[in-house]
């Protein structure tokens, strides 16, 4: 019999999921003192799973455990009652808690009580008399990740609920699930620590909440507002602790407890604040308080999200095929995935992602639930709810907004409480901050509208911790890039509607590379209010609306930060920077590897699989894998957003059709003009590592002259910066003038510049590239922005005869750009930009060149003439001047 238990148990728990940190944290808190495992509520399967691994990780034997059947018990030999609990300890082996029975009809009628108080209070006793400490271990097995239902049934009176299952339900979760199962540990508590914290009678109340900060090891115990020595109290405090240690491991991975959506309308309607508006419209006489209220309701149901745990795992198959059939991997970062789950076990969470792409959202919850995270509910357009697509993103979690709620007041205190009720129950929430997609790869400002309302939420929820988490999503090649530049290049944006799946269904078959998910440093809001100053409460209006714009700045810098400098980033930048028609393989590489080296230098994170490190003479030392430009540059040309090139195919005889591309180092890359914008999305997405170093360069250039006195450098790269005010997200902690002092300073350590009493000049460089040829590539990175500002001031020409809207200026630019492509005065496709026209008409309106009348772009009197209006294209010309380009 005890040979078939074992190979069950062998068979059933050998693919628990355990963190191996925690294998090497429960060996340290062994070698300490006995160990007691203390597990919620009393379960036979958990009791067998954590034998099971007790056994294979050669911990300590258990030879004690509360609350398991006597046939059990009889076979591994475990001693029982409180005696055999301290015998057991004693002697140095381990025992298991049960803290509470699950409240299930169909259970095996156990040994003990149905709590573990007289457990606790032997502990607690045996460790005053013991000279090592015990470790009280608290531990949960998740063997479903269907998260727990508030209310009650039928079914869970008989069988016990979902989150504490009886015997019956949790073999049933077993069988199902047998093979992702996962064991979490909580932080150990030392009984010796707990018992000195709580000497003086501090400790937290059963009823207590839980603490904003995250405890230390044994500080559970909290403070109750009067001195308690009963040792019925101090076990309650003890069992408390434990308890929520469990449940932060719970929380993390399961949320809160779903609710049925009509409660969760209910209680939204019940919001003290929408019943104000409501009740001042009524008030106001704009309406019927019944028609409000049916309103209000039908709002809701628009709006809300639905998650529905089964279509989650249903979908979980078919998620992995998608993944494997379109993207050559995702690459996690893991300290950064630890980071947000210690985030979550503290309070709320909000996730903030960068927005690339409409799959952004997918693959953010596909990470989360492969690394055992609540999934959060994502707002989303309203353009997304179209059917069938809106159905299945609202039971995934979906929420939808209109764009705009702008003169409907009951709407918009609908959102309002609907957010704060998310809040509230626990939810983690995921929004992005730029409101939509980016059409260049670049960042865009940030839209504060919903991110108002959730600190609006959290503010009026003092004590509640919440935490934002910036996040950098990169894609080597972005799935929908053909509809992103034909709306950057100046067409309208189709309405998503059920005829986008058929476009959808041919994108699947293509490869997209690598996608790369990076964490930023996470911003706790009550930290962040004390670090700005604004800690004081109640905050003025103006004093909100300055947190809010300071968190959201803080938000898109940190996702800036954290970007990942991939493969795909590193190729789009070199081939979209060459002087020439095309490169070899082995100049790619070579030049991939300069870049890399820059970027580095400027605090950028190199991707797992571009770079190698190795400890050398001078530390760590990071090294570029040509096998992931390699990967990166057949990527593209599977594409086609790049051609190569084979010499015999080129120059003896006509192109073959070859099966494979070509893998040889001596194969030549070009990019077709019309490929050049789908690239400089990549491109994009690294290019604010390289926008200080490429300031300084395109100012030395612009001055035509062998050396540059600083003071000169420093006024036209200062010139340059405030062009680009609106183009690129520079830091906000430091000033332009230290930021080019700080940049001056690294290109002169590196050799990229060389200073004397004259003043600057090109550098000896690092033995391949001499300073020319640095200046040469730091100073291109910018060429297509500066000709998209070219051909946006050569347009203000029209303006001379009268104002015109904005969106029919933008569009005549581009027909300009068109033209002066064409006839070679820009050379950059990419320069056709919408967005970056617009941001040069922001530029020029800041600098007094045009303003804006009504709805209407005019020049100022200053510009008004043809003459006046060239000046402006001579002033960013300028900086497209004579440069003495180097080769890498």
């Amino acid at each position: 019999m005890t040979s078939l238990l074992g190979q069950a148990t062998e068979e059933l728990f050998r693919h628990v999921h355990i963190d191996e940190s925690w294998e090497s944290a429960l060996r340290e808190a062994s070698s300490r003192g006995p160990l007691v495992y203390v597990l919620r509520s009393a379960s036979f399967v958990d009791y067998l799973a954590l034998a099971h691994l007790v056994e294979r990780l050669d911990l300590p034997p258990i030879g004690f455990a509360s609350e398991v059947p006597r046939a059990v018990s009889g076979m591994k030999k475990l001693a029982s009652g409180v005696n055999g609990l301290t015998a057991a300890l004693e002697s140095g082996r381990a025992a298991v808690l049960f803290l509470k029975r699950p409240p299930s009809i169909v259970s095996i009628p156990r040994l003990g009580t149905a709590q573990g108080d007289d457990h606790l209070s032997t502990v607690i006793a045996l460790q005053a008399r013991m000279e090592r400490e015990i470790v009280l271990v608290p531990l949960t097995f998740i063997w479903t990740l269907r998260s727990e239902r508030r209310g009650w049934s039928l079914m869970d009176a008989v069988f016990g609920p979902t989150d504490m299952p009886g015997d019956l339900r949790a073999a049933v979760q077993l069988l199902l699930n047998y093979k992702h199962g996962v064991l979490r540990v909580a932080e150990p508590l030392s009984v010796r620590e707990f018992v000195e914290t709580d000497r003086d009678g501090e400790g937290t109340s059963p009823s207590s909440p839980p603490p904003s900060v995250p405890p230390r090891l044994g500080s559970d115990a909290g403070s109750s507002s009067a001195p308690d020595q009963s040792e019925y109290a101090r076990v309650r405090r003890l069992t408390y602790a434990l308890l929520r240690r469990v449940e932060r491991e719970r929380r993390a991975i399961l949320g809160p407890a779903r609710k049925p959506a009509d409660r969760v309308r209910e209680e939204v309607l019940r919001s003290p604040k929408l019943r104000s508006i409501m009740n001042d419209m009524v008030l106001h006489g704009r309406a019927d308080p019944e028609e409000l209220r049916t309103r209000a309701r039908a709002m809701l149901t628009e709006l809300s999200a639905a998650p529905s745990s089964d279509l989650i795992e249903a979908i979980d198959p078919l998620a992995d095929a998608l993944v494997r059939q379109v993207y050559t991997s995702i690459d996690v970062d893991k300290e950064g995935i630890e980071r947000v789950r210690e985030a979550a076990k503290r309070g709320g969470i909000v996730l903030l992602p960068s927005h690339k792409s409409h799959v952004d959202y997918l693959v953010l919850s596909y990470v989360l639930r492969k690394h055992l995270l609540e999934l959060p509910l994502v707002a989303s357009g309203d353009n997304l709810a179209f059917f069938p697509v809106g159905e299945l993103l609202r039971r995934g979690g979906a929420f939808f907004i209109r764009r705009s709620f702008k003169g409907d007041k009951l709407y918009a205190a609908v959102v309002d409480a609907y957010v704060r009720r998310l809040i509230r129950d626990g939810w983690a929430i995921e929004f992005f901050l730029e409101g939509g997609r980016s059409r260049t790869g670049k960042l865009l400002p940030p839209q504060v509208g919903l991110l108002n309302l959730v600190v609006d939420a959290a503010l009026a929820q003092e004590g509640k911790p919440l935490a934002f988490v910036p996040i950098s999503i990169v894609y080597e090649r972005t799935m929908e890039d053909l509809e992103l530049v034909r709306e950057k290049a100046g067409a309208p944006k189709e309405r998503e509607s059920a005829r986008s799946l058929v476009a959808v269904g041919e994108a699947l078959r293509e490869k997209y590379g690598r996608v790369n998910v990076q964490f930023g440093s996470i911003v706790e809001l009550a930290s962040f209010r004390h670090e700005v100053g604004l800690d004081r409460s109640p905050l003025t209006p103006a004093k909100r609306r300055a947190l809010v714009t300071k968190l959201a700045h803080r938000v898109m810098s940190e996702i800036n930060r954290a970007t990942a400098v991939t493969a795909g980033a590193l190729v789009a930048t070199v081939l979209l920077d060459m002087e020439g028609r095309g490169l070899t393989h082995a100049d790619l590489v070579n030049r991939c590897r300069k870049l890399l080296s820059s970027a580095l230098r400027s605090g950028a994170r190199p991707a797992a699989m571009l770079a190698a490190r190795a400890r050398g003479p001078g530390g760590e030392e990071i090294t570029l894998r040509e096998s992931a430009v390699r990967e990166a540059a057949l990527v593209f040309a599977r594409g086609g957003l790049v051609k190569e090139h084979v010499p015999d195919d080129t120059l003896t005889r006509a192109p073959r059709k070859r099966e494979r591309l070509h893998m040889g180092s001596d194969v030549v890359y070009t990019v077709p003009d019309e490929a050049r914008s789908r690239l400089d999305l990549a491109k994009n997405s690294i290019i604010h590592f390289f926008v200080d170093r490429a300031l300084v360069s395109v100012a030395f250039h612009a001055s035509l002259a062998r050396r540059v006195p600083r003071v000169v450098l420093f006024e036209t790269a200062t010139r340059l910066a405030k062009l680009f005010e609106h183009e690129f997200m520079f830091r906000s902690d430091r000033d332009a003038g230290s930021l080019l002092d700080a940049t001056v300073a690294a290109m002169l350590e590196t050799g990229e510049l060389e200073e004397s009493s004259e003043g600057l000049a090109p550098g000896p460089g690092d033995g391949e590239l001499d300073g020319n040829a640095w200046l040469a590539m730091h100073a291109a990175h910018l060429d297509s922005f500066l000709e998209s500002y070219r051909l946006t001031a050569r347009t203000l020409r029209v303006l001379c005869h009268g104002p015109m809207l904005e969106k029919d200026l933008v569009a005549r630019a581009l027909r300009v750009g068109e033209q002066m492509f064409l006839g070679g005065e820009i050379d950059r496709r990419e320069a056709l930009s919408r967005p970056t026209v617009e941001n040069a008409i922001t530029a020029f309106g800041d600098a007094g060149y045009v303003r804006r009348s009504g709805d209407r772009i005019e020049l100022t009197d200053a510009y008004s003439s043809e003459d006046e209006v060239r000046a402006i294209e001579a002033v960013v010309a300028a900086f497209l001047g004579r440069r003495a380009r180097g080769r890498g």
